[in-house]
């Protein structure tokens, strides 16, 4: 192991190519449209031809547990630290050197170093600027079940990873009992269920479906560049509805190609992928100096209004929260 770490790390300061082949395969949790570009941008950088598997995280997960040491992939992507936390607690990832994790915030880097975040997205609520103003929402996404003024007016997306990683941080701070709390109270209010549809969430606000939604914050950053009438409501400092959550990407201990996912993930956190996630994408970069759109909180303000939680609770509690969900028949 030690003599594959120091190979990977005179692959990334030398740029000399350790693998025997061309290619590169990727699991990605993420979709297409967030990644291809940067797919696309790295082959032609490096003449590596990437395969890119896409699925939810559920499916690759399984997929590389029912593979084992016969997958083909070398890399995978996650879309949430949950998944991502499961594969790395099986240990499933190789370990990174410090050329690939000196320069990326520390906010959400695993102590472990075996996966690398990618872009840092905030949970939030949109609200609808003409039927809502900010003063009428709660501090706390607790007290959320008490507004029963928005009944039948509430969006949420279920089966999204980032609502079940934002459960499972409930469950480690606040117990399952005032999770089970917390669900049964928002079920009163008969919220629509929009899947994983965060996008179809907020054309529903805009169509005057729903005049709330639990989301994302990138997904109101995206609409907003259509006029739509929704803006970002941000709970108190250091509240759950705020939660910050990574995407990130390791390489699998089973890879023949080490030293090409080594190039993948340095490339991921290089200024150019870093700037497209954030221009295009509107997610928050890992690396500094990168300028931000004026419609976004700074990154510095952001991380203070995030509870700090240690990621590894989110993979330990996934399946509990599912199980929540599912008690509750909203799975």
């Amino acid at each position: 192991m030690k003599r594959t770490l120091l190979a990977v790390t005179a692959l990334l300061l030398t740029g000399t190519s350790l693998a025997q082949t061309k290619t590169l395969t990727v699991y990605s949790g993420r979709a297409k449209t967030f990644v291809d570009p940067v797919v696309q941008q790295f082959e032609r950088q490096t003449g590596i031809k990437v395969n890119v598997r896409y699925g939810t995280d559920a499916q690759l997960v399984a997929a590389l547990r029912e593979e084992g040491s016969r997958s083909p992939a070398d890399v995978y992507w996650g879309n949430s630290v949950g998944a991502l936390g499961e594969l790395a607690e099986e240990g499933k990832f190789s370990k990174l050197g410090s050329a690939l994790t000196r320069n990326v915030s520390d906010d959400y880097l695993p102590d472990s170093r075996t996966w690398l975040p990618t872009t840092v997205r905030f949970r939030t609520l949109a609200y609808n600027t003409t039927k809502i103003k900010p003063d009428q929402l709660p501090d706390s996404i607790m007290d959320l079940p008490k507004m029963t003024s928005l009944k039948g007016r509430i969006g949420w997306t279920v089966s999204y990873p980032s609502f079940q990683d934002f459960l499972g941080v409930m469950i480690a701070q606040q117990g399952e009992q005032k999770t089970r709390a917390w669900i049964e109270g928002m079920k009163a209010l008969q919220p629509k269920d929009y899947k994983t549809s965060n996008v179809g969430m907020l054309e529903a606000m805009r169509a005057g479906e729903i005049d709330v939604a639990l989301t994302n914050h990138y997904y109101i950053q995206r609409v907003n560049r259509l006029n739509y009438p929704i803006d970002t409501y941000f709970f108190k400092n250091g509240d759950i509805g705020n939660l910050g959550n990574a995407t990130g990407a390791g390489i699998l201990k089973t890879s023949k190609n080490q030293g090409n996912a080594a190039r993948f993930l340095s490339a991921l956190v290089a200024r150019d992928a870093q700037t497209f996630f954030l221009s295009v994408n509107f997610e928050y970069p890992v690396i500094g100096n990168i300028l931000q759109p004026t419609t976004m909180l700074p990154y510095a303000d952001v991380i203070k209004r995030s509870p700090k939680v240690d990621p590894t609770v989110m993979p330990k509690n996934i399946e509990k929260a599912q199980k929540l969900l599912r008690d509750a028949g909203l799975l």
